[in-house]
């Protein structure tokens, strides 16, 4: 059994790291508040974008001029996944569940005889995917140190990857991020950027006749203009799940961690307690054989 002056240091060490954890805990619920609210109020800007997007694409999808960004280069061979992460740890199996997520995609495409590039968003994803995956990463990028992340982050990120594609580094670009569902759900989604998914128009029998919509300037150059945009709003979208999801899920890691450490100081004292009895005991014993002998 370890000595008193043993349990006192561990016991005073698990003390000082629950104070940390619960520390980090209201850190996390403080600012999961606001980046919740941002991922929220997204949504449905980039929601009803993909959908105007849709009606217009619809419309010139088998067009020869049809932007590349909507229709690709029409190969299939070099695929670039961005998984998006954080930068930091201590948020459970918030990161490692994208890197799985992109370790799964990456090794299919490959059974498949695809090549796999990666452009990494995010510290963590990157040294995850670096063990496997070291010679197909082309880039990363880390908003480590920075407080807050903006549009123009996404939108940087977004020309880059419009200058890889027409540069023809990759032909299928997929964003692989975690959705913000609940403080303790955060989805692992895979979101084709590239070229962009266009859903089969549905009649509504409902409506009647399909609605006709005449553009000014034409398709083609509204769409030039607007795919660019969507893909750095989808990308923002992305980063703010991303942010609300991390500060969920070490908002719940630290609460476990707290409440693991209580645990732990509750089995230290009782050993403790033990220890010290045993001792007195033992004290107790030799002074009362040393009084008989006598």
């Amino acid at each position: 059994m370890p000595s008193l002056k043993t349990l006192r240091m561990r016991i005073a060490s698990v003390k000082s790291t629950q104070k940390i954890t619960s520390a980090m805990k209201m850190v996390a619920a403080s600012k999961l508040r606001r980046a919740q609210t941002q991922a929220e109020a997204a949504r449905p800007y980039a929601e009803r974008m993909e959908r105007m997007l849709a009606a217009l694409a619809a419309n010139v999808a088998g067009s020869p001029t049809a932007p590349k960004l909507l229709v690709g280069n029409g190969k299939d061979k070099v695929h670039l996944l961005v998984p998006v992460t954080g930068d930091r740890g201590l948020a459970g199996a918030f990161n490692s569940s994208v890197g799985r997520l992109a370790r799964a995609t990456a090794r299919r495409l490959e059974s498949e005889g695809k090549t796999v590039k990666i452009l990494s968003v995010g510290r963590k994803g990157r040294d995850y995917l670096r063990r496997d995956f070291a010679s197909g990463i082309v880039g990363d990028v880390t908003f480590a140190g920075r407080k807050s992340i903006g549009f123009a982050d996404a939108h940087a990120i977004a020309e880059r990857i419009v200058a890889m594609q027409e540069a023809g580094e990759f032909d299928v670009c997929t964003l692989i991020y975690n959705r913000f569902a609940s403080v303790i759900s955060q989805i692992p989604t895979e979101t084709r950027l590239i070229p962009l998914p266009v859903p089969e128009q549905k009649h509504d029998e409902t409506v009647g006749a399909k609605a006709i919509y005449e553009y000014e300037p034409d398709e083609e150059t509204i769409l030039a203009r607007l795919l660019p945009q969507n893909l750095a709003i989808q990308i923002y979208r992305a980063l703010l799940e991303n942010a609300a999801g991390f500060y969920g899920a070490q908002m719940t890691a630290m609460d476990n961690a707290t409440r693991n450490a209580g645990d732990m100081i509750k089995r230290l004292s009782q050993n403790y307690n033990r220890a010290r009895q045993a001792n007195i005991t033992k004290e107790l014993i030799e002074i009362i054989s040393g009084a008989e002998a006598v």
